[in-house]
């Protein structure tokens, strides 16, 4: 077998990215997953979609043992409750914040950045890199790409958000790394605008000099 017309291996976060955004066919390193598997969190839980049981209750002190198996929850459900506290799905990622990630201009679209970027940080589906590579590859994404990728990662907001208490303790493991991940990204984000800022110092001498 030749390697011969075998695409280069994607970017990595902080490594140059072609002017004018990264091509959307470099955004995932394999193909995305069929979007059922995508909702068993990268193949960890894959009994999720036959979770029958109801969503967590809203945070805050939980009602006695009886009303709570009164409303559908059995003891596992009322363990991992008490267990995780106040603890939901998205809370660890809505008190992290999208600073030092810069979108890309992207002067054929049109949406929110900032919530885009939330619903990005949000999502225990994608790794690091690939969301990385999402934002870089904004230039090159169509109004249709944008607004179906945004349905896609409300969408699976809403999904995680609707599993029952069973899946708390592992939600938040894994919503505890992609928040962690997200925080990386940022740190790369500012050594890598440290570099450049530094670069332009450097060449601005060079040219005083006339060198």
């Amino acid at each position: 077998m030749s390697d011969q017309g075998n695409p280069p291996p994607p970017p990595r976060p902080g490594q140059a990215v072609p002017e004018g955004g990264l091509d959307p066919t470099q955004v995932f390193a394999s193909p995305p997953p069929p979007p059922q598997q995508q909702a068993g969190g990268q193949g960890q839980g894959q009994a999720q979609p036959q979770d029958q049981g109801p969503p967590p209750p809203p945070p805050g002190p939980l009602p006695s043992d009886d009303e709570l198996k009164a409303k559908g929850y059995d003891d596992e459900d009322i363990k991992i409750l008490k267990e995780v506290g106040n603890y939901r799905f998205g809370s660890i990622s809505s008190v992290a914040n999208n600073d030092n990630i810069s979108v890309p201009a992207h002067p054929e679209t049109q949406f929110d950045e900032q919530r885009f970027l939330s619903l990005l940080r949000g999502s225990i589906s994608l790794t690091r890199d690939e969301k990385w590579r999402i934002v870089q590859a904004i230039p090159k994404l169509s109004q249709f790409q944008i607004d179906e990728l945004q349905k896609i990662l409300d969408e699976e907001r809403r999904k995680f958000s609707e599993l029952s208490p069973k899946h708390l303790l592992q939600l938040q493991k894994l919503e505890q790394k992609h928040t962690e991940d997200w925080k990386d990204l940022q740190s790369i984000n500012v050594q890598q605008g440290t570099r450049e800022h530094e670069q332009q110092q450097a060449d601005e001498i060079r040219k005083n000099l006339g060198l």
